[in-house]
């Protein structure tokens, strides 16, 4: 019954006024394994042998049923130290390539080609479209305390391809008892759970996914604030969508600019996606590339005794 749940309750309540059903999961509650690395979801699509299951077992189902089922999805997470909590990251980290729609849908079409039944491939429900939005909180006064928080949020949701539409930061959130005491941040985490709502009631593919957020961000994609710069200097880079651009001063103020191209080839959108796993498919080594890798790796097993 912190400030991010009790945002997040408010922004549920105004979904269920418009004549949504709503859940509330509470990962915290939850026993979710970290990922291993073992990468045997992403092997598995690849090599037709899998559905992008995880060998761990715990939890986790509970998320990836509700992923499944859900038409949106409101994703909170408080700010300890820049940015979302270990537990956050932690989900993330499981939904992530596992999850992802190219090696999903690759799987799928290449297992009904092969005459497999519907049970032995991904869940088909990974490619209805869906919305989101992000709602982070921080104690600090200042903002750039929040810093890495909504670009790293950005992990829930990319994989799956889920059309963000709004997102805020609630920081100086020390400066009250709770959120209860502060009547703008309730109203904006109303207006969050409105968003949603008319995004589901909307028709048109393009009002779905219209951006509703109240700020704009210097990425167009992604609306975040965070930019990087190319080491030679010569452009700039959005680090959550991965996509290049140009930025110039006109007067007094800095403004980027990201061609359509690059806008389109963002791995929040199906190209850019598909970009990356392409890559993974036609560069990553596979087992049997090093013959003597149990030898090699006994030099460092025992470091240090």
């Amino acid at each position: 019954m912190g400030n991010t749940e009790v945002m997040i309750k408010a922004a549920l309540m105004e979904c269920e006024k418009a004549g949504n059903e709503v859940k509330f999961i509470r990962a915290d509650d939850l026993d979710i394994k970290p990922c291993t690395g073992c990468i045997a979801c992403v092997v598995g699509m690849i090599s037709g042998r899998g559905k992008g299951g995880c060998h761990l077992k715990d939890e986790f189902y509970i998320i990836d049923e509700a992923l499944m089922e859900c038409d949106a999805i409101i994703i909170g997470s408080p700010t300890y130290v820049l940015s979302p909590t270990g537990r956050f990251k932690t989900v993330c980290d499981r939904i992530g390539p596992s999850h992802d729609i190219t090696f999903r849908k690759s799987a799928f079409e290449e297992g009904l080609k092969a005459g497999k039944s519907i049970k032995e491939l991904p869940d088909e429900r990974s490619f209805k479209p869906r919305v989101g939005a992000l709602l982070s909180v921080g104690g600090a006064m200042t903002q750039n305390w929040l810093s890495f928080m909504l670009p790293t949020m950005y992990e829930f949701t990319m994989s799956m391809g889920i059309d963000v539409v709004d997102m805020h930061e609630y920081f100086g959130a020390m400066a009250y008892e709770h959120v209860l005491g502060n009547e703008k941040e309730m109203e904006r985490a109303k207006r969050m759970g409105q968003n949603i709502a008319e995004a589901l009631a909307a028709q048109a593919k393009e009002e779905r996914i219209k951006w509703r957020g109240e700020e704009e961000g210097a990425c167009p994609v992604c609306h975040c604030d965070m930019l990087t710069v190319s080491k030679d200097k010569t452009y700039i880079e959005c680090p959550v969508c991965g996509i290049r651009g140009e930025l110039k001063i006109v007067g007094n103020r800095i403004e980027t600019n990201f061609s359509e191209k690059e806008r389109n080839r963002s791995r929040l959108y199906w190209e850019g996606k598909l970009e990356h796993s392409t890559e993974i498919k036609t560069r990553a080594a596979g087992p049997g590339q090093l013959p003597n890798l149990k030898i090699l790796k006994e030099y460092y097993q025992d470091y240090p005794k």
